[in-house]
C-alpha cells in the first residue's frame, strides 16, 4: 500500500499564480487592444445583419458563414493591431498611456509579438477567403491600410495619417455585407462613409487629450502639428458632413432617420461648444465619450429597426 504524501497548502504561491494569470490576461488584452478589437467587430456584424435583411436571408440559415466572417475578420484585425504594437514599440515607450504594453515591459518578446501578428493576419485572411473573395479583399484593404499605410508610413510623418487610418476602420461593415452579397449597395457604402467621417473627430479628440504624449513621441497628429484651433475647425466640418447621411439610409425607416439626426445634432452642438470652451482637455474628453457612444448607438439602432418585430 502506497503511503499518501500530504502537500502543504501555500497561500502565497496561490496568490502569486493568480497574479501571474492576471498579468498574462492584462498583457494579452493590451497586445490585442481588446476594446478597439471589439469596437471593430460590431460594424462587421451590422454589415452582415443588414445584408441578410435586404436580401431576405436568415441568420440561422447562414450561421456557418456568419461565424467564419466574424471570427475571420476579428482575427485579421487582431493581427493588424498586434503588428501595430510591434512596430510602434519605440513610440509606446515614450507615451505614458502605452508604457504598460507587453512590448514595452518586455513581458512578451518582440519576436513573439511579430510571429503572433503575422500568424493571426494569415489565419484571418484564410478564413475570410472561405466566405467570399470580395469580403476577403475588403479585409485585406483594411489590414494593408492600417499596418502599411498608417502604422509604417504616415503615422509619424503626416497629419494625413488620421485620414489613412480611418479607411481601415471604415471597411469593416463592407466585409460583413460582402460575405452575403456584393457591397455596391447604397447601405454598405453609406456605412463606410459614416465610419470614415466619424473616425476623424473621434481620433482628433483623443489626440487633443494626449497632446503632450504625441508631441513627446514625435507623432504627427493634427493638434500637435497645426494646433487646437485648426483641429476644432476640422472636427466641426467633419461632424457637419454627417448630418445628411441618415437620409441616404431611408430604407431603414423614419425612426432611424429621426434618431440618427438627433445624434448628429447633439454631436454638432458639442463641437460648436469647443470654440468657446476655456478647458480644452475637458471638452475633448466629452467629445471622446460622445463619439464612442454615438457610433455604438447608431449601429445598434440599425439592427434594432430591422428586427422582425419592427417589420411584421
Amino acid at each position: 500500500m502506497t503511503k499518501e504524501i500530504e502537500i502543504p497548502y501555500n497561500e502565497n504561491t496561490t496568490t502569486i499564480d493568480k497574479e501571474k494569470a492576471g498579468s498574462i490576461i492584462t498583457d494579452l488584452k493590451s497586445l490585442f487592444k481588446g476594446p478597439v478589437l471589439l469596437a471593430n467587430a460590431l460594424p462587421v456584424f451590422v454589415g452582415f445583419w443588414l445584408a441578410l435583411h435586404f436580401t431576405g436571408g436568415s441568420l440561422l440559415a447562414n450561421s456557418k458563414l456568419f461565424w467564419l466572417t466574424i471570427i475571420g475578420s476579428t482575427i485579421l484585425m487582431g493581427g493588424a493591431l498586434v503588428l501595430n504594437n510591434w512596430y510602434d514599440v519605440d513610440i509606446d515607450t515614450v507615451m505614458k498611456r502605452t508604457q504598460q504594453r507587453p512590448t514595452v515591459t518586455g513581458n512578451i518578446s518582440l519576436k513573439t509579438v511579430l510571429s503572433i501578428g503575422i500568424s493571426m493576419s494569415a489565419i484571418g485572411m484564410a478564413m475570410l477567403m472561405f466566405t467570399t473573395m470580395e469580403a476577403a479583399i475588403y479585409g485585406f484593404i483594411g489590414w494593408f491600410t492600417y499596418v502599411i499605410m498608417y502604422t509604417m508610413w504616415t503615422k509619424r510623418k503626416y497629419t494625413l495619417n488620421t485620414v489613412i487610418g480611418s479607411v481601415s476602420g471604415a471597411v469593416t461593415p463592407m466585409i460583413g455585407w460582402a460575405a452575403i452579397a456584393p457591397a455596391y449597395h447604397i447601405v454598405p457604402v453609406m456605412l463606410f462613409i459614416i465610419l470614415f467621417i466619424w473616425q476623424m473627430p473621434h481620433t482628433f479628440a483623443i489626440a487633443m487629450r494626449k497632446y503632450d504624449e504625441y508631441k513627446a513621441a514625435n507623432v504627427a497628429m493634427l493638434p500637435v502639428v497645426r494646433g487646437f484651433k485648426m483641429t476644432k475647425r476640422q472636427m466641426f466640418v467633419y461632424i457637419a458632413c454627417l448630418l445628411p447621411l441618415p437620409f441616404y439610409l431611408s430604407s431603414l425607416g423614419m425612426v432611424f432617420i429621426a434618431l440618427a439626426t438627433v445624434l448628429n445634432i447633439g454631436f454638432l452642438v458639442i463641437s460648436i461648444r469647443g470654440f468657446f470652451t476655456k478647458d480644452d482637455d475637458k471638452w475633448a474628453y466629452v467629445m471622446f465619450l460622445y463619439s464612442v457612444n454615438y457610433i455604438a448607438i447608431l449601429f445598434l439602432l440599425m439592427v434594432a429597426v430591422t428586427l422582425p418585430i419592427f417589420n411584421g
